[in-house]
Parts: structure tokens; C-alpha cells; sequence
């Protein structure tokens, strides 16, 4: 059975603060921030949102979209970090919304829960919702996965200007239109690990950055060993002598908690999967360095972290290898698409891989690439800390939904809001009718008192 992603739809909140405006704030060359970031535009909710409602909005258009009757739907996960109860999950929120427009109880038979584990989560939700239909338990029922979350930061904090927010929605069912996944090859990596983590109470994360980075890739890296071995095994994938397993996958859509990232996270994979073929001398010739060696190679990420020769030598190698022909090849046509949306949007957390996902499938349509039978390699990664990879193929009737995407259209009008107007949306921290905007068709918080959370959607 074929089971994937039939649609999806977006949505971002309406205000952001522009790269330019930050950077003179804090003090930052605005080149750091469009250079070595990789973003223009940081999405910022209002007081009278939050990650519920942003799922709700994401859901309510995926649905009208698709003309679907709350009877098609058998589930609806929500896979955030951005929780806003201990107890009572997003996904309740979202149906409670929904039933404003749907109908009291139109909503009672569906099933979900809220999934948390960093950003990998929504792939979880994903997997687990496919294989409930692969094992025919939807009874002919289709599933909604949102991811939705709201990257927050300390302010003057480095991960400040890694700020983001919004949600996507994705409808799962059998004979998916857009991307149909590969069986039985996804793999998971976890480890315990305290890269990135928020205790109970605490609105912005701790953050080890240099840490957390490498570990990222290391574990995307394990991960995808282990989707080699499976891709193999299962015949999924044949190699010939030379090749790497990178050649048989077509476009790729990455974690991105920034756009730089994700460009580093290729070119990490690419050097652990070209280093032993013969095309690495015509590399390494182009490159004009041997590659460096830590001295302790099987070593902790701490032992290899404080090898700062090596690591000062791996920089300047990495910096040389993205400038080779054979990156940039490979980027440009595999990787490059998928992250315009995340320059005007920013970091996403479980959303930020599937928008990469969303703008991939726009910006590769609008290019002209024929992107049936193509094969799509994911890599997702949440801190604490778990990678999930997997791939899917782009189905032939994919034209139908990638015709009308228009990123802009779909964000809609946004306002830019200045520095002083951020930082005080993040000093109030609380629910203050003075921001209310005028209604825009969507759901909005009315009313939130000791954790009791009312919501709307005015016309």
C-alpha cells in the first residue's frame, strides 16, 4: 500500500522584525545575519496567539483546501516544543477550534495525541499515523500531522536572531497526490543528551550551540547509516561500484534551525559518504587540502570540541569543500529550493524540515523540474536528542498541488514591526487585548486566565 503525504498547507503569523533592523540593535553586521545565518525576515506571533492557533489555522486551510468533512479524518496529531499545558494536549485545543466552524462533537471520533521531542517529533507523528494506515486500522480514514511551534530566545542571547514561527499541516492517507514514503527503511537514532533543552516553567530554551550543531550531524549521519543498510538490504536502492547512496536520492529537506545549517548538514553528509570513493581524490585535488583528522577519531564530541586545532582546521576545510564544483552540483539541484522559505520566515522547530519541504516543492516547480518519480531524502533532527531518516517519492499526480503553491500569496500581508515593538511584545508576556489586530478569518486567543484558554476566529 502507498501511503504519504496527499497535501499540505501553511500558515505564518503576521508579524516580523527585519534582519537589518536586529542586526543595528544588537550590534551584529547584517551580513552575519544574511550571510552566515541565512535569514531576512524572522516571524514573530502576536499576544493573541499561539501555537495552537497557528495549528488550527494551518489545519482549517488544509481542509478547506481539500473540500474534507471532519467525518474523512480519523486522526490529528500535533507534534510541538511549544507546549502550552502540561497536561491537556495541543491537538484538543485544535479540535475545539475546528468545532467552531465544524460543529459541536463533528470532531469526537477523531484520535491524537500531542507529540514531543524537540523538532524530530512530527517525523514520529508522521511514521506512526502511516503505518496506522498501512495496517488498515483507519477504517478508510484519512490523518492530519501539524507541526507548529514558536522558536523563542533570550533576548541578546546568540540564538536571538534564530527566532521563527508558524505551522504546517500535512493530510496523510493511502494513494497520496504529493509524496508517497518508502517502506520499511526509515531509522531512528537516540541518545540522552542535554544539547538543547527547556525545563518545565521555562519560556526559552538552554542552549549549547557549538554542542548541539555537531551533534546534529552526527546523528543525522548515524541515522542515515542505518537507512543505507536498510535501502540495500531491502533492494530498495542498488549500487554500483563507485556510487554513493547520496546519488540515488534526488532532492533532500533537512532540519533547519537556520539556513546555513542545513548547507553545512549536506556537506557533512556528502564528506561521510564520498570520503572512501574515487571521486574523493578529484575532491580533495579541487578542495586543495587533505582533510583533517582529530586526534582522538572516535572520541567525544566534547574530546573532538576542544581539539581546537582540529576544529579550526575542519573549518577551513569545510569552508573549502563548499566552494568545489561537486558540492555546489549537488546543492544547487538537490538541496538549494528548500530553504528560501526559511530566510523569510526563520527557525520553525518541528515545522522548520517540512516548511524546507514545502518551499523545495515551489521553488523546484518553478524552475521547471519535472519532479515526478523523484526521490526525496529527509533528515530530521531533535535535540535531547533523536534522528529520524527517511525518504519518499514525488507521485505523478504532484502537479495538481504544487501548481497554485505561492509561498507569498500564502503567508499573505505581513507587517514589519520595529525593535522597540519586539521587545515589548516579549516583556508583556501575557495576553493584552491592546495588541488585538482587526479580524482576518482566522483563530485568534480571546481569553487566557490561569491556564484556561478561550479561542475565536472573527470575521
Amino acid at each position: 500500500m502507498q501511503v504519504g503525504i496527499d497535501d499540505l498547507a501553511i500558515y505564518v503569523p503576521k508579524l516580523y522584525i527585519d534582519y537589518k533592523d536586529f542586526a543595528e540593535a544588537r550590534g551584529i553586521d547584517p551580513r552575519k545575519l544574511e550571510y552566515g545565518i541565512g535569514v531576512k525576515k524572522m516571524a514573530l506571533v502576536d499576544t493573541n496567539q499561539d501555537p495552537a492557533c497557528m495549528a488550527a489555522n494551518a489545519c482549517l486551510k488544509l481542509m478547506q483546501k481539500n473540500h474534507l468533512h471532519p467525518q474523512e479524518i480519523g486522526r490529528i496529531y500535533v507534534a510541538t516544543e511549544s507546549g502550552i499545558d502540561e497536561s491537556k494536549a495541543m491537538n484538543s485545543f485544535v479540535i475545539g477550534m475546528l468545532e467552531q466552524v465544524y460543529g459541536e462533537s463533528s470532531f469526537e471520533h477523531v484520535g491524537g495525541i500531542e507529540c514531543k521531542f524537540a523538532c524530530v517529533s512530527g517525523s514520529y507523528a508522521l511514521y506512526d499515523n502511516t503505518n496506522w494506515i498501512r495496517a488498515d486500522e483507519n477504517n478508510g480514514k484519512a490523518a492530519i500531522v501539524i507541526v507548529s511551534d514558536i522558536a523563542k530566545y533570550d533576548i541578546g542571547s546568540t540564538g536571538e536572531y534564530t527566532q521563527g514561527a508558524g505551522s504546517v499541516a500535512m493530510l496523510i492517507k493511502d494513494n497520496p497526490r504529493l509524496l508517497a514514503f518508502d517502506q520499511k527503511v526509515t531509522s531512528t537514532i537516540i541518545k540522552n543528551e542535554y544539547d538543547f533543552y527547556r525545563p518545565c516553567g521555562k519560556e526559552t530554551p538552554v542552549v549549547n550551540g557549538n554542542y548541539s550543531n555537531l551533534l546534529y550531524l552526527i546523528q543525522v549521519r548515524k541515522a542515515f547509516d542505518s537507512y543505507k543498510e536498510k535501502a540495500i538490504r531491502t533492494k530498495l536502492i542498488r549500487l554500483d561500484d563507485g556510487e554513493s547512496i547520496t546519488d540515488h536520492i534526488d532532492l533532500f529537506s533537512v532540519h533547519l534551525p537556520y539556513r546555513r545549517m542545513g548547507e553545512k548538514a549536506l556537506a557533512y553528509l556528502l564528506r561521510h559518504e564520498w570520503r572512501y570513493l574515487p571521486r574523493w581524490n578529484q575532491v580533495i585535488k579541487e578542495v586543495g587540502l587533505e582533510e583533517p583528522v582529530p586526534k582522538d577519531p572516535r572520541g567525544t564530541i566534547e574530546s573532538i570540541l576542544a581539539d581546537t586545532e582540529f576544529m579550526r582546521a575542519d573549518e577551513k576545510f569545510r569552508r573549502a569543500f563548499m566552494q568545489t564544483s561537486f558540492y555546489n552540483e549537488v546543492f544547487e539541484k538537490k538541496m538549494a529550493s528548500s530553504l528560501e522559505a526559511s530566510t523569510i520566515i526563520g527557525n520553525l522547530y518541528t515545522a522548520s524540515m517540512y516548511m524546507g519541504f514545502r518551499s523545495l516543492l515551489e521553488f523546484e516547480h518553478k524552475k521547471g523540474t519535472d519532479l515526478e518519480n523523484k526521490r526525496v531524502g529527509f533528515g530530521s533532527y531533535g535535540s535531547g536528542s533523536s534522528a529520524m531518516v527517511f525518504t519518499g517519492v514525488m507521485q505523478p499526480e504532484y502537479k495538481e498541488i504544487v501548481a497554485g503553491m505561492d509561498l507569498e500569496k500564502e503567508i499573505g500581508t505581513r507587517k514589519k514591526i520595529s525593535i522597540n515593538e519586539y521587545e515589548r511584545l516579549r516583556r508583556e508576556g501575557k495576553f493584552d487585548t491592546s495588541f488585538l489586530p482587526a479580524g482576518h478569518n482566522e483563530f485568534v486567543l480571546i481569553k487566557l486566565k490561569a491556564g484556561f484558554r478561550e479561542y475565536d476566529c472573527p470575521s
